[in-house]
């Protein structure tokens, strides 16, 4: 068909990045103070729209007036953490009140961190002065499908050290239960964090 486009061309062949959310706020450079005492890098911005990005995000968040016809403190958003009891840690320096941490459980949530670790099971909560709510999320393997395999990469700086702190203790159990040193041990380290961030099967 005439000027018909390719297969490459679907819908499903288009990148489609998660770009800003929009947090609706009464006072602006209240809620300017506020983030940027999370660490969240300022961008430049048109005069009027104040947006900042979460360190290791490749979204960002923005306010300003008539940006949204929300009312004030009614987002809820999340956030993802390798290590949610640092997380916290640092947010609570930062002045910020954040809640205990919960995981869940079938019965519901309890308190602390998930006995096992898992992925997506532990969180807490903050809010900004607008009330506009924050769920910090531990991910440290992605459900399948959730990543792309070929697409491995890592955000930040800590990012990277914690997956290979996890790598280097998994190859560890790995070596006792070979019984001997992996001279490849590399290939082993770059395997498990591939699997793990695209949440396929982990090398043992």
């Amino acid at each position: 068909m005439p000027g018909a486009r390719s297969d490459a061309a679907s819908i499903e062949n288009v990148d489609m990045k998660l770009e800003v959310v929009i947090l609706p706020v009464a006072d602006v450079d209240r809620a300017k103070e506020f983030y940027l005492r999370l660490g969240w890098r300022l961008d430049q911005t048109p005069p009027g729209i104040v947006q900042l990005t979460p360190h290791g995000s490749g979204c960002s968040v923005q306010f300003g007036p008539d940006l949204t016809p929300a009312a004030p403190g009614s987002a809820s958003n999340y956030l993802v953490v390798s290590d949610l009891e640092a997380a916290r840690d640092a947010l609570v320096g930062a002045g910020v009140d954040v809640g205990e941490i919960m995981h869940v459980t079938p019965q519901g949530p309890a308190s602390g961190l998930d006995p096992d670790r898992r992925s997506y099971f532990s969180r807490a909560t903050f809010s900004d002065p607008d009330g506009n709510t924050w769920l910090v999320q531990e991910i440290t393997t992605r459900l399948p499908g959730r990543v792309e395999a070929a697409e491995t990469s890592f955000a930040s700086k800590s990012d990277l050290a914690s997956a290979l702190r996890r790598a280097e203790a998994a190859h560890g159990e790995h070596e006792k239960r070979t019984g001997k040193t992996d001279p490849d041990w590399p290939g082993w380290y770059a395997q498990y964090m591939i699997s793990e961030q695209a949440g396929t099967e982990l090398p043992t």
